[in-house]
């Protein structure tokens, strides 16, 4: 096989709108927690040939090469094609367009989906072609440790995003020196699953001058917005003290990317004693030109926070102070923050 020269495609992503939920005051507990979606792992499926999964689920099959390059210690996935995928209105009542999806592949190397990384959207159609690489830089020792996860799912502005099918293939069953081709079925996703994207935040609170400092450092595989063009991302940070909204501050727009680099500091004037009840609602949205802006995904940090990586950067903050202390925080629904965290329901 003829060493592969790849090229960094377009990605494309989106969040649908969704209608908001408010729960009554029992029901924002901690133990409302989906402690479900902090688990990463793939579920198992049956010990099925490749012909028994495809009769068995019937959603088509995808085609991908695979090679490592010893020299770079890089991995390279070719995402070729998909054929035979289910017209949309066998996976989701809610599309707008029941006859045609438009699919796109993200491919991750499990168990890490921090560097997953995305095909472009095929725009109607359930025969996609998309022959686009991407490369992972990885040791050789461990990518035979790791398993290659791609997702096809189905772009829709209008509605959830609806996973098609996934394939999951552990590198250690496959030669990856050699390279080559080969066609798998594809096997039925995890709708609960959300891949809203990831930001990396730095906290830092300086008691002698009354100051929490929110660096906003850049946001990583966003959903996007818009089929062509990616989207537009800008952060609001909203200072929450008890359930009142204090003030709200707002990053620059990051045009035609889901990989923003923002490295813009917001601070807001707070005293020791009023710490303590301050919650701060992260918020991701993609700036509308000709409509109002569009919501992506949220977190909470402090009194009211949205789950435990998000209490955990905030007590680092606390431990740590006149020291910025950064963080990744995966993004979440609005209504998942609403449920556990009354500082969400007070910002639309």
């Amino acid at each position: 096989m003829k060493p592969i020269e790849f090229w960094t495609a377009n990605r494309e992503n989106v969040q649908p709108k969704t209608k908001r939920r408010l729960p009554s005051e029992s029901e924002i507990s901690i133990d409302n927690f989906q402690r479900d979606l902090y688990d990463n792992l793939p579920e198992e499926t049956p010990c099925l040939t490749d012909e028994e999964k495809l009769a068995q689920y019937q959603l088509g099959q995808i085609h991908f090469g695979l090679q490592y390059e010893v020299s770079s210690k890089t991995l390279v996935v070719k995402i070729i094609e998909a054929k035979d995928l289910p017209p949309p209105y066998c996976l989701d009542e809610n599309k707008q367009d029941m006859s045609h999806s438009n699919p796109y592949c993200k491919i991750s190397l499990l168990p890490d989906q921090k560097n997953s990384q995305q095909t472009t959207v095929q725009r109607k159609t359930q025969e996609p072609m998309w022959n686009e690489y991407f490369s992972f830089e990885i040791p050789y020792k461990e990518v035979q440790m790791r398993t290659l996860e791609i997702l096809v799912k189905d772009f829709d502005k209008f509605s959830r995003h609806c996973v098609i099918g996934q394939i999951y293939l552990p590198l250690n069953s496959v030669n990856l020196i050699k390279g080559g081709h080969m066609w798998k079925p594809l096997i039925p996703g995890s709708p609960e699953r959300q891949d809203l994207g990831e930001i990396l935040l730095s906290l830092n609170y300086l008691p002698s001058a009354g100051r929490l400092n929110v660096d906003i450092i850049k946001g990583k595989q966003l959903q996007q917005t818009e089929i062509v063009g990616g989207a537009d991302p800008l952060v609001k940070v909203t200072l929450i003290h008890f359930e009142k909204p204090i003030k709200t501050k707002k990053t620059s727009i990051k045009k035609s990317t889901i990989d923003p680099i923002f490295n813009e500091s917001i601070s807001f004037n707070i005293t020791p004693q009023q710490l303590e009840n301050t919650s701060l609602v992260i918020s991701v949205w993609h700036h509308g030109t000709k409509s109002k802006d569009e919501f992506v995904g949220r977190i909470v940090l402090g009194r009211y926070g949205t789950g435990p990586h998000e209490f955990t950067h905030w007590s680092r903050m606390l431990q740590c102070q006149r020291s910025p202390v950064a963080q990744w925080h995966s993004l979440r629904l609005r209504a998942e923050c609403d449920q556990v965290s009354p500082a969400s329901i007070a910002v639309q």
